[in-house]
């Protein structure tokens, strides 16, 4: 079987939304006029923290597909003030928000317990709006959320390949502006992390065979497998990668911005930042490279992310392990392209009506279980009542 991303098919459900003139659809779609609807059309639970379970309309996959929202849209109405990352969430919610992931998470192991046949992942994005303010796209509101996704293998290995020049599909691949030329102090500073449950992959162990991918991205294998993901131990180690990567991030853009600039202010591990980072001539030399080609460069310039843009997810390999991964760079790609699916959604309510019935069952009967592990309170919709 020849390996390589592949592009499949996603029909939806046109939504019935009048986008109000001046705006863009992915603008509304991100108002909190749309978040109103997201509940009640959409909503399948939420709870007194603020999480929100829905069915994604706009879904990658409809053989199961859904989303938790940390809906802060009313109660800090400034976009810039909400929380975008699991950094960022008071303990009290991300206790909650650990607790659904592990129930969510397990429950799709369970449904889908075959690696050979199902690919199975969730995990979250950076929403800031970190890229150019002018740029089509950036979201009017920024919502931490994140995806509990299934594909069929088989479907993948029939769908056709993607064009691997895909800028989105090379976030962490061999185009990456850290693995390119910080590979080595990258890997280092992550070894240096506190991380018990998680163990770095050996070479290659963590790729989808069926796409390749994914590629150049550091990785870790969650010993102890689902069973883990009920320790709290597992949580933390996973803010710890998260926290890692927005030390590197923020510490390498700084010395791009300013040449021998302070460290970042209330970084993690100020430690390893000083030792590992700020003395490693790779990583200023790499920070020079880019402030150069800024200075003469205006388009490349604009189109950095200057503060931290990352995607990182839990998935489950070919072996049947459980692996850890985090984006490296500033590419916006969708969480799916990180293993090597690009997702291409087309408006067609005959083709989803057919796998809607099966995929609100599921959805149904992990609301089932959240509510009854007291994460939640059921939503009724004009598609399904409160159970």
């Amino acid at each position: 079987m020849q390996s390589g991303p592949r592009e499949i098919v996603t029909p939806f459900r046109p939504i019935p939304l009048d986008v109000p003139e001046g705006m863009k659809p992915n603008e509304f779609f991100n108002s909190t006029e749309n978040l109103n609807d997201l509940v009640t059309n959409n909503g399948l639970l939420e709870n007194p923290e603020g999480l929100l379970l829905y069915r994604k309309a706009l879904g990658h996959s409809n053989l199961f597909d859904t989303s938790i929202i940390y809906n802060t849209s009313r109660s800090i109405l400034d976009p810039l003030g909400r929380p975008v990352r699991r950094s960022q969430v008071p303990d009290r919610v991300k206790n909650v928000w650990n607790r659904m992931n592990q129930v969510i998470f397990d429950y799709m192991l369970e449904k889908y317990p075959d690696p050979d046949r199902h690919l199975v992942l969730a995990g979250e994005a950076s929403l800031d709006a970190t890229w150019p303010l002018t740029s089509p796209g950036v979201p009017s509101i920024r919502m931490l959320h994140n995806h509990f996704i299934v594909f069929d293998k088989a479907e993948l290995a029939a769908a056709p390949f993607a064009d691997e020049a895909n800028p989105n599909l090379t976030d962490g691949g061999q185009h990456s502006l850290f693995q390119a030329h910080m590979r080595e102090v990258y890997r280092a500073f992550f070894d240096e992390l506190d991380l018990e449950i998680l163990r770095p992959c050996q070479a290659g162990s963590c790729k989808i065979a069926l796409t390749g991918y994914p590629q150049g991205l550091p990785s870790w294998e969650v010993t102890g497998g689902a069973a883990a993901l009920k320790e709290v131990r597992f949580w933390k180690e996973y803010d710890t990668i998260l926290k890692g990567f927005i030390d590197f991030y923020r510490t390498f853009f700084g010395q791009v911005s300013t040449r021998n600039s302070p460290m970042p202010r209330d970084v993690y591990f100020p430690d390893l930042v000083e030792d590992k980072l700020l003395f490693d001539n790779d990583l200023l030399k790499a920070a020079r490279m880019v402030r150069d080609r800024c200075m003469r460069d205006a388009k490349y310039a604009n189109a950095i992310r200057w503060q931290p843009a990352f995607k990182q997810l839990i998935y489950r390999n070919d072996r049947g392990q459980l692996i850890v991964t985090i984006s490296q760079n500033s590419i916006g790609n969708a969480i799916t392209e990180m293993l090597g699916v690009v997702v291409k959604r087309t408006p067609d309510a005959d083709a989803y009506g057919k796998a809607e019935p099966d995929l609100i069952a599921q959805l149904l009967e992990v609301r089932r279980r959240l509510v009854e592990d007291d994460l939640g309170n059921a939503i009724a919709t004009p598609h399904w009542d409160a159970g």
